[in-house]
């Protein structure tokens, strides 16, 4: 195989290889912190608020997948994997400053 076919083909797995690793990966951060910050912000008891949450993830996870496929660049995607900061923030704080819920 020559160099050029090696690279070409190299190109053309990476993406892909990025592309399935962030989704697999990056959608379950997305989807655990999701989780975690909508289990503290609805307005319900905190077993039926994890109750309802946790059936979201799953609806939220296959969501995740799909766009990881359909978005153009792989920025965005990485930019939305990045929006699970600001949910572990609000899905963790209490853990994250010592507070008992």
């Amino acid at each position: 195989m020559n160099k050029h076919i090696q690279m070409s083909v190299f190109h053309s797995v990476w993406p892909v290889l990025c592309r399935t690793l962030l989704a697999i990966l990056g959608g379950y951060l997305f989807t655990y912190t999701a989780t975690a910050a909508l289990a503290r912000l609805l307005p319900l008891d905190r077993y039926d608020a994890a109750m309802v949450s946790t059936l979201l993830s799953f609806v939220l996870y296959t969501v995740f997948i799909l766009w990881a496929y359909a978005v153009h660049s792989l920025w965005r995607l990485a930019a939305g994997v990045a929006l699970s900061l600001p949910l572990a923030v609000i899905g963790f704080w209490p853990q994250l400053v010592g507070v008992q819920a």
